[in-house]
């Protein structure tokens, strides 16, 4: 079998991790394989361990790529954005931080998962304090971790929840519980820069 160029193999390296973001913002980090992420590439497992130590480097790889594709805006434009029925409907293209939550919480302490994740939170943490209007830094600090923890939080429960009524609903307390407007209706798939 002919060798992969090296720029072949950094191409393949990003859609396994580009695959592996979704996957498991979809499935959680325990409900999907390496064979899984290497099939939905279009790549034989056996390529995986030539690119990652094992599945938990690339999980703490694919948290890392789904985090940068937070969006910079203004603050009542992130938590409609945030806060809609589409971003529910589409986890393995929205936050990872809601998609995975529950899963990370439930890895060992010293996990490079959780280390990625508790950077992550700090990185959203900082981004959302900064589109605080003027008032002293630790109230903005304050506000973004209260946001930050109502915006997960409501996700968590609407894509919980069997009823899209009230899911709509939880969505709908949290935007007035942090000031935001009600996003426009779309129904397609939810934002992928959503946090």
């Amino acid at each position: 079998m002919p060798r992969v160029s090296q720029e072949q193999a950094k191409l393949n390296r990003q859609r396994v991790v580009e695959v592996a973001a979704t996957l498991f913002r979809e499935r959680g980090l325990h409900g999907v394989g390496v064979a899984d992420i290497m099939g939905a590439a279009g790549l034989t497992h056996g390529g995986f361990y030539g690119q990652f130590a094992n599945k938990d480097a690339l999980a703490a790889e694919a948290f890392e790529t789904a985090l940068t594709d937070n969006g910079r805006g203004q603050l009542d434009s992130l938590v409609s954005n945030y806060l809609s029925i589409a971003h529910v409907r589409a986890p393995g293209m929205g936050c990872p931080v809601a998609a995975l939550a529950n899963d990370v919480a439930r890895e060992a302490p010293d996990s490079p998962v959780r280390s990625r994740f508790t950077r992550g939170v700090r990185g959203m943490v900082d981004l959302m304090a900064a589109l605080v209007p003027k008032t002293p830094k630790q109230k903005r600090r304050q506000r973004a971790l209260s946001s930050l923890a109502t915006l997960v939080g409501a996700v968590v429960l609407a894509r919980a929840v069997d009823d899209e009524a009230l899911a709509e609903e939880i969505l709908g307390a949290a935007r007035v519980s942090l000031g935001a407007e009600a996003p426009e209706r779309d129904t397609a798939a939810g934002p992928s820069n959503s946090g």
